[in-house]
């Protein structure tokens, strides 16, 4: 492999790995020196192996520079510890500190339980999810600022409040007492459903869909699932929800780069091995005696990753929206009932139900409802694809609006 392309590789691999073991070993109040010293690793890998070619083994050259910066950096500040550092508690590193440990399982263990402090409830969900995309991911402050359609002032700003929240807590990294876990996983999991669906449903105006965040989310409920402590029903059945989601990333995207909706997919293109993932962990999800909201987004998109059409399909999956909407009600899921519910009782009954959502303000409400008033009132439909293309904000969502009106024109 090419210079060129194995630092950025290795960066993506390697930073969030070296970052999260040099975070456990300083603290969660120094995770800028932890950066620093990973960032000022691969800076001298670019300068180095560009002089003097590649490393034997790029992967352990890099993780023994960083040991040896980390031992430099301690030793210095040990000299004037109580001037610089106070608390910076750490022993000689000449006695103590003899290897830094970037063993895969102190890789993994640092990094499952830096999940638990970057997703700690005192901090805001999006701050969760910015901090998760920087440290956990290994993101840029400019990536990240695309993720959310900010600039990275907003997100620095973000990041820095963040971490203070994490000082000002004393959060520490490590796992949860036993009597803690379900909360806390709870709230891992909403933060790495969060991180999914922002790549799947990319706000993004240049990506419809950002396949890197949801690798990471994938990645990151992965590692959850190798521990024990962590890989419980609810868990699992986050993993098959990615999985089944991610089975149709081939079909959600055309030649041009437009959306490809649902109904339009090539469903033999669909990916079987992830299909199949998706049911694994689906059925490993069922070993537990509670219901969850995860639970059924899970079986819902199981549902939809069948490629025969039927009527028995569409009423698993109202059935599925109506527990849902019993145990956590949104308008969106309500929404997607709705289509759901012209699949089984018909375009009008399902309008009815569409009417009264509470959505006017929403994109995908005037698609739902031009889609269905498209079968029953073209003049209708016209109308609300109209609405929907002044609230479009990409140029896709407006192309993909554009033809729908151009097939309305075509039938009249």
């Amino acid at each position: 492999m090419e210079q060129d392309t194995l630092i950025p590789d290795l960066f993506k691999t390697q930073f969030k790995k070296i970052v999260a073991v040099l975070i456990k070993l300083f603290g969660l109040d120094h995770i800028e020196i932890a950066e620093d010293i990973v960032s000022e690793t691969f800076l001298l890998a670019a300068e180095t192996w560009g002089k003097k070619g590649l490393p034997e083994n790029p992967q352990a050259w890099l993780y023994k520079v960083a040991q040896n910066k980390t031992k430099d950096y301690i030793k210095r500040n040990m000299l004037f510890h109580n001037k610089i550092v106070p608390d910076l508690n750490l022993a000689s590193p000449s006695e103590e500190i003899k290897e830094l440990d970037l063993s895969e399982q102190h890789i993994a263990d640092s990094q499952l339980q830096m999940v638990f402090a970057v997703c700690h409830p005192s901090i805001a969900a999006e701050a969760q999810i910015g901090l998760a995309l920087r440290i956990l991911c290994g993101f840029g402050v400019e990536q990240i600022a695309e993720a959310f359609l900010t600039n990275k002032e907003t997100i620095n700003k973000r990041l820095f409040r963040a971490k203070e929240k994490l000082r000002e807590e004393q959060i520490k990294i490590e796992f949860p007492h036993v009597t803690e876990l379900p909360k806390r996983l709870s709230t891992v999991l909403t933060t790495l459903y969060l991180l999914f669906n922002e790549g799947y449903y990319s706000s993004s105006t240049k990506e419809i869909l950002r396949r890197e965040l949801c690798m990471e989310a994938m990645r990151l409920t992965l590692l959850l699932l190798s521990n024990e402590s962590t890989k419980q029903p609810a868990t699992h059945a986050l993993m098959s929800l990615m999985c089944f989601h991610a089975s149709r990333f081939d079909e959600r995207i055309d030649e041009s780069g437009s959306i490809v909706l649902y109904k339009d997919q090539d469903k033999t293109r669909w990916n079987q091995s992830l299909i199949q993932m998706g049911e694994y962990h689906l059925n490993l999800s069922a070993t537990g005696d509670t219901l969850s909201k995860l639970h059924l987004e899970a079986a819902i998109a199981y549902w939809h990753s069948q490629t025969e059409e039927s009527n028995e399909k569409w009423l698993e999956i109202l059935k599925l929206y109506n527990l849902l909407l019993q145990i956590e009600y949104s308008p969106m899921a309500a929404l997607n009932r709705t289509y759901a519910l012209a699949q089984t009782d018909g375009v009008k009954k399902a309008l009815v139900e569409a009417e009264k959502l509470p959505l006017k303000q929403f994109l995908m409400y005037y698609m739902l409802l031009g889609e269905l008033y498209s079968q029953c009132d073209e003049k209708k439909a016209e109308v609300a694809f109209r609405k929907a293309l002044n609230l479009s904000k990409t140029d896709n969502e407006k192309n993909i609006i554009l033809k729908k009106l151009e097939t309305l024109s075509a039938l009249n």
